[in-house]
């Protein structure tokens, strides 16, 4: 499975975020380039234990559930809204968001001493190697978005 920490998944995903603009139009959904830079951002920012958010108790907490939704299923486009705290940062100048995406994600992949992880929003209890796991595919999904 594909995580940020592997060093070749990380290394894509950089290039293929240093690949957008800020013009690059979206295939799908409402958010912008510079939009969804900031949203990754406070998306690790949530995910580094820097901006608290509320959990959501709901099947998606569940071991099976969480896996099947988090991993395997396809992600729906533009169809599903994130947790209001994941959408609260407007976004910068396009280089100073790129950078700040890029340092919070460094920060993250250096942390694999770190054992208490904050709880995702909607999945509950996270591990550094789920949060890795997470980060790629929601990135991805993401970059897809952009058509990088």
């Amino acid at each position: 499975m594909k995580t940020v920490l592997d060093p070749a998944c990380y290394d894509r995903l950089l290039t293929r975020f240093r690949g957008l603009s800020p013009e690059t139009p979206a295939r799908w959904g409402r958010m912008n380039a510079p939009r969804m830079l900031a949203h990754l951002c406070d998306q690790m920012r949530h995910t580094l234990g820097d901006a608290p958010v509320i959990p959501h108790r709901t099947i998606l907490h569940w071991p099976i559930v969480k896996q099947v939704v988090m991993y395997w299923l396809p992600w729906p486009k533009g169809r599903i809204k994130g947790p209001p705290e994941a959408f609260l940062t407007p976004p910068a100048s396009w280089h100073a968001d790129l950078a700040t995406f890029e340092s919070l994600l460094v920060r993250f992949v250096g942390q694999d001493a770190r054992v208490k992880w904050p709880e995702h929003t909607f999945f509950g209890p996270m591990t550094h190697q789920s949060w890795g796991r997470f980060c790629h595919r929601h990135f991805d999904h993401h970059l897809r978005q952009f058509g990088a």
